[in-house]
């Protein structure tokens, strides 16, 4: 069939059936699995298997038009979707199509949707910090650039909250921001999207969506989508952080999938390949050589629980395939402490090669001391007196460091003010003072460093290890802050 002088070449097929958004066609010998095909009503649809005689074809988009005899038509391309830097700021969907109303985006390329991940001679280790703004994080759990690092927990517990505090956090660290949303309302995203525009953070980040109101089929590709994006700008030599909202929703999806493909169910009704889907996803993230750019893409991949089970097929997936995981409490939730992280089941596998020596020195005692802290406050729990002046004085160190981890929602808190938080844990400083000279401390130290030491800020960054100067200057400072600070600490 020629169209004002092109030849376009293309395979007819019929639509057999349609089950739900699954169709079945026939008169498609040549297709293979992750080919893109299109219905006569413009409604674009993905091979996901076939026979000798028939081909499962995934609707992405509205199945309502789509009837039997239709024509359906193949042109032998795999999957490829727009890409660019004027993606950078804009709302679109898993199929890149814009969301926000701001008008078309000019695209630099076309990208795969699915690709193999970079094999191992392409990647180098990592040795970059990834600075997610929550002192938990940085001082106990650390993450590097590259790393795929799984956020798990109960429903409400903040998971969200601290992956957003990370993008907000990367403001002016050149790192590009993808916010992938799987399954979620509308409501909740457009939420993410307030927080994200009211905090500038649009200007280096772009949102996919795959709420739950799209198709099953505009779902399972969001995080495929968000990854092909992430590579682009990996491959052009920049950093990205990637937040999967969430993985369990995107599984469920997957799974009603399977079961109208009439594949059979495994544990949980899960399909058998749930873990290569995961892992093909997961196995994408990575710190390229200088020689193929030097971008890193790292992952926060969501995934929510049921009453503190971690043993679900979804949950021991993706901890099995992940770097480390970060285990939201629902009793710390309920105890105001947020975020809820448990220091006692949360673990990093690789983050702590990438972290600050500076941060590494002062951080190392700060885990065992908080959960020393825990265990030691619920044997006291029932005892009013009789205790050891070394165990008050462990108590009270413990609920310093509870203060210092709390913080509020969506103001993360910059690495050069945690080495300030840790240096005057460690020199007991901040153990003679009460809670609200705590809470000053916290809220002015940061703007009197910056007015009045804005070169020992600089150097912290720029050094990020220890030195007889900066020992000199952070003391100078700190003494400086609480010589001006009324009641001074005892």
């Amino acid at each position: 069939m020629a169209q004002s002088g092109i030849f376009d070449l293309r395979e007819i097929g019929k639509v057999k059936s349609v089950r739900k958004f699954i169709v079945v066609a026939e008169g498609l010998p040549s297709c293979m699995n992750g080919q893109i095909v299109e219905f006569a009503n413009n409604v674009k649809g993905l091979v996901m298997g076939f026979n000798e005689n028939e081909v499962q074809i995934l609707v992405l988009g509205s199945a309502s038009d789509i009837r039997s005899g239709d024509e359906i038509y193949n042109r032998a391309k795999p999957l490829s979707l727009p890409v660019g830097e004027n993606f950078i700021g804009r709302v679109v969907n898993s199929l890149c199509v814009p969301q926000d109303n701001e008008g078309d985006i000019k695209a630099e390329a076309l990208f795969a949707v699915f690709r193999d991940a970079p094999p191992v001679m392409d990647r180098r280790p990592v040795r970059d910090t990834l600075e997610t703004g929550s002192m938990v994080l940085d001082a106990a759990i650390p993450i590097a650039k590259g790393q795929r690092q799984l956020l798990i927990g109960d429903r409400l517990t903040g998971k969200t909250t601290v992956a957003i505090d990370a993008v907000l956090n990367q403001k002016g660290k050149n790192v590009i921001c993808i916010y992938c949303c799987i399954g979620k309302t509308y409501s909740n995203l457009l939420k993410v999207i307030e927080v994200l525009r009211e905090h500038k953070a649009m200007e280096y980040s772009v949102v996919v969506s795959g709420i739950a109101a799209t198709s099953a089929g505009e779902q399972y590709l969001a995080p495929f989508t968000a990854c092909m994006l992430g590579e682009y700008f990996m491959h052009s030599g920049k950093d990205v952080l990637l937040v999967f909202d969430d993985l369990t929703k995107h599984a469920w999806i997957y799974r009603q999938i399977s079961l109208l493909l009439e594949r059979a169910p495994g544990r949980e009704a899960y399909p058998g390949d749930i873990f290569y889907v995961h892992s093909q996803l997961m196995e994408r993230a990575g710190y390229l050589k200088e020689e193929l750019g030097g971008g890193s893409m790292t992952f926060l991949p969501i995934v929510e629980i049921l009453q503190g089970d971690v043993t679900g097929y979804i949950p021991t997936n993706l901890i099995s395939m992940t770097d480390g995981q970060i285990y939201f409490s629902t009793t710390l939730f309920n105890k105001g402490i947020k975020p809820a992280v448990d220091l006692g089941l949360s673990v990093s596998r690789i983050g702590n090669k990438a972290q600050w020596p500076i941060m590494k020195e002062l951080s190392k005692s700060f885990r065992l001391d908080y959960l020393q802290y825990l265990e030691l406050l619920s044997m006291t729990q029932l005892r009013a007196t009789g205790l050891s002046k070394e165990a008050e004085a462990r108590l009270r160190h413990g609920e310093v460091i509870n203060k210092l981890i709390v913080q509020s929602k969506n103001h993360p808190v910059s690495v050069e003010k945690q080495i300030f938080y840790l240096y005057a844990l460690n020199r007991k400083i901040l153990d003679a003072l009460s809670v609200s000279q705590i809470k000053r401390f916290q809220e002015e130290i940061e703007d009197f460093l910056n007015h009045n030491y804005a070169e020992v800020m600089v150097s912290l960054r720029q050094e990020k290890a220890f030195s007889d100067f900066l020992k000199n200057k952070i003391d100078e400072a700190l003494k400086d802050y609480f010589q001006r600070a009324e009641p001074s600490p005892a």
